[in-house]
């Protein structure tokens, strides 16, 4: 039995969709509301905050997979999610349960330099202390080896269907929507950004590869890493679209936070956008050379296909 907690995002649906179809046929899926990805997956309705529903729900699981998500709010990460994270883990050593768990960068520098496994947490804001704290404890666990534990890291995501990240809402929704892109801060830095279904497929070959317990890894992105002016104008190409778009600048976005709260949330990841992007996922391509990583043309083909 492989089991999804925090099952209904982007990530995890995709993750269901790809261990059903080459990984296992016992898969249970894990939410306040979970929802079938395929039609055999078993559902178990559980709050990540309770401790004895956490450990019910991973009972008899041999992998079980952390991808729970929370809206961007400072406080409800600060109060919550640690505690999900230690009942997960909490309910795997009971199960003696393998544990991948999906992280971001949320915990790195802002800045230009090159992002591996290796790259020290120095993180900025409230989310990023937050992502640091809960890195921290699943290395302390991996440490204690009682279980076999992994990361999984991945930047800004783009990708198919309600994937939501700043490059999807503001230019990919956008042109769908027939509306003129939006580039937050500045469009001549280089961004790496992950495919979604590329993460969810690698996360499913991590947590099915036993050698790859016990460590830290990037999960696998096109190297190409274009300019937001170089996504946008691809993009628009494959939209038909006009290449025009709109920069917001930094001040704009902070000036607009002071009365939506909504924007002041992101405020604190805006200095990531004043800088290149360069996450490293060249550790799991060494290990998985096999492994096809989808292009950001591809990618942006397969969004308009749907």
């Amino acid at each position: 039995m492989q089991t999804i907690l925090g099952a209904n995002g982007q990530i995890a649906t995709e993750l269901a969709r790809t261990l059903h179809q080459h990984h296992t046929g016992a898969l249970r899926l894990v939410s306040r509301n979970p929802r079938k990805v395929n039609e055999d997956d078993t559902l178990i309705a559980a709050n990540l905050l309770d401790a004895g529903q956490t450990t019910q729900a991973v009972k008899g699981s041999r992998i079980v997979y952390f991808t729970a998500g929370l809206p961007p709010d400072s406080k409800l990460w600060e109060e919550q999610f640690p505690v999900m994270l230690r009942n997960a883990l909490q309910g795997c050593r009971m199960a003696g349960a393998s544990f991948a768990y999906f992280d971001n960068t949320y915990m790195y520098s802002q800045n230009s330099q090159i992002q591996t496994e290796e790259t020290r947490f120095a993180p900025v804001g409230r989310k990023g202390r937050v992502r640091a704290a809960m890195a921290t404890m699943v290395l302390q666990e991996m440490a204690r080896g009682d279980i076999p534990v992994l990361i999984a890291r991945a930047p800004e995501f783009y990708g198919p269907g309600k994937t939501q990240s700043f490059t999807n809402a503001l230019i990919i929704d956008r042109l769908k929507a027939g509306k003129r892109p939006l580039v937050p801060v500045r469009d001549d830095t280089r961004r790496t950004l992950i495919w979604t279904p590329d993460a969810s497929r690698a996360l499913a070959t991590l947590g099915n590869t036993p050698g790859a317990f016990g460590q830290t890894w990037h999960l696998p992105c096109c190297d190409e890493r274009p300019t937001y002016k170089t996504f946008v104008t691809m993009a628009s190409r494959i939209f038909d679209r006009s290449p025009g778009y709109s920069v917001i600048g930094k001040w704009p976005l902070i000036i607009a936070g002071i009365f939506s709260k909504k924007v002041r949330e992101i405020k604190e990841l805006l200095p990531r956008y004043e800088q290149d992007n360069f996450f490293d996922s060249s550790k799991f391509k060494h290990h998985f050379p096999e492994f096809s990583v989808t292009t950001y043309e591809e990618g942006l083909e397969l969004i308009r296909q749907e």
